[in-house]
């Protein structure tokens, strides 16, 4: 929990980095391809893949094109259409998706779960509702491509290392995570990138060395270890504490004019999903095969 919850202050200042200095101002995929890229570099010295399973070592770069590659691509797309609040709100399906992706890995459901997520996203639209847009309805969609990706990458992660209980400490063969990341963005600034709008400033250019060194090297690599230390109900639950964190910073910092009685009931209404999901998930868990079991959170 502890690393969960450093990466969590950790992360919630960079909505708002890349809101203020990076959105459209520099182009997104070269904002994506220069953070993975330095996570990269920040991990390669570190390497050793000497007698670790090829199954591992593939899934790791498999995971690491979703949640750095894949993610990455979607969230930066989606400040051209969505605010950093709205962004945040709309991450509020990630733990739905955390929590579908591991029930299906363990071969059960959790009703419970599904029933708080849903309140979360009742709450998100309470926050934000004011009529909708095609731009609006774009921007959700990217945020939720992300969302998938993120949260499959985060189970997919934890259970790779659960199934081969590598000999080697994750530090060692984390770079190939990154190696995935590239694989995607790379190709991706090739193919959509605009030379044209690369980073012109010091400060730019420091905001980007610090989300790659940073947000992206330091920041998931402790998020995936943090991941693999706890239950799915608990991981599924931290993805929804970045969203109070990250608005109490662009509200504090940027953004002082937001509506604070409409961010109170809904986030209230998100604490109230996250109490239920908390209190009665462990009763009501569906085996796909067997009978119906308690799940005790996990």
């Amino acid at each position: 929990m502890a690393y969960l919850a450093f990466v969590t202050v950790l992360w919630a200042f960079s909505f708002s980095l890349i809101d203020v200095y990076l959105a459209g101002q520099v182009d997104s995929d070269f904002a994506v391809l220069s953070r993975v890229g330095l996570a990269l570099l920040l991990f390669l010295p570190l390497t050793r893949l000497r007698g670790l399973p090829a199954g591992l070592l593939m899934g790791v770069v498999a995971v690491g094109m979703m949640q750095f590659g894949l993610t990455y691509l979607c969230l930066y797309r989606s400040f051209a259409y969505l605010t950093v609040p709205e962004i945040l709100l709309f991450t509020v399906t990630t733990p739905l998706y955390v929590a579908l992706a591991d029930d299906a890995l363990h071969r059960r459901f959790a009703p419970i779960g599904l029933a708080a997520a849903l309140l979360a996203v009742g709450g998100a639209v309470l926050i934000r509702f004011d009529g909708i847009s095609s731009d609006y309805l774009l921007g959700f969609v990217l945020i939720q491509t992300a969302n998938l990706a993120f949260a499959l990458g985060q189970v997919g992660y934890k259970h790779l290392l659960g199934h081969y209980h590598p000999s080697l400490p994750s530090w060692r063969f984390f770079g190939l995570f990154f190696l995935g990341g590239t694989l995607v963005s790379a190709p991706a600034f090739l193919i959509f990138g605009d030379a044209s709008q690369l980073p012109e400033t010091g400060l730019q250019w420091g905001v980007i060395a610090w989300l790659g060194m940073a947000a992206s090297g330091l920041g998931l690599f402790l998020w995936n270890r943090g991941a693999c230390l706890v239950d799915g109900g608990t991981l599924a639950v931290m993805n929804n504490v970045l969203i109070p964190a990250g608005l109490l910073v662009n509200i504090l910092i940027w953004n002082r004019d937001a509506d604070l009685l409409r961010l109170a009931l809904g986030s209230a209404v998100i604490l109230l999903g996250l109490w239920v999901n908390a209190r009665y998930s462990r009763y009501a868990v569906v085996r796909w095969r067997g009978r119906e079991v308690g799940s005790g959170g996990g």
